[in-house]
């Protein structure tokens, strides 16, 4: 496993699976948790320690509210930590926040505990990160990721560009 992906609620699982599919699509190896910081910070911990000894590289934390679950990981480990701040949606209805608090709790990270964060809700980019993050120890992800890139550009030439009429 080079990638572990943890969030506090199973509610959130439809916008980690995001964060799972990318790092399928470039053959990374990871293992998903949903454990509460507030609620099983013991789990929590030992959880972090597992992943570590199990050779993980990249965390990617997914959060809403006060969004203390990447934090607290970046205080247990020096393995890079990317924060998904999530806009927590009970049924029918929002904090009315719209992840903004998740963001601000996430971003606003003390001094030499940093937390990589992505846009609200964006698992996506939080994968893509870490796939940027692994390529430079692996070559055959950089290349993987090189391809993706081309493939990319490509497209936005196939299908306008520049000279595009309106």
């Amino acid at each position: 496993m080079k990638v572990a992906i943890f969030f506090g609620s199973k509610s959130d699982s439809e916008t980690m699976r995001k964060s799972a599919d990318i790092l399928k699509e470039f053959g990374v190896d990871y293992q998903a948790y949903i454990i509460s910081a507030h609620r099983a910070g013991a789990l929590l911990t030992k959880t972090i320690a597992q992943v570590e000894a199990d050779g993980c590289e990249v965390i990617i934390a997914g959060a809403g509210l006060a969004a203390a679950l990447p934090g607290v990981i970046a205080s247990e480990t020096v393995l890079p930590v990317i924060g998904v701040p999530l806009e927590c949606i009970n049924p029918g209805k929002s904090n009315g926040l719209a992840g903004l608090d998740s963001l601000f709790s996430i971003v606003q990270m003390p001094s030499q505990i940093p937390v990589a964060t992505v846009g609200i809700g964006n698992a996506k980019n939080a994968a893509y990160l870490a796939v940027e993050i692994l390529a430079i120890k692996y070559p055959e992800l950089k290349q993987k990721l090189l391809d993706f890139r081309k493939r990319l550009a490509d497209d936005v030439e196939k299908n306008g560009g520049l000279g595009v009429e309106l």
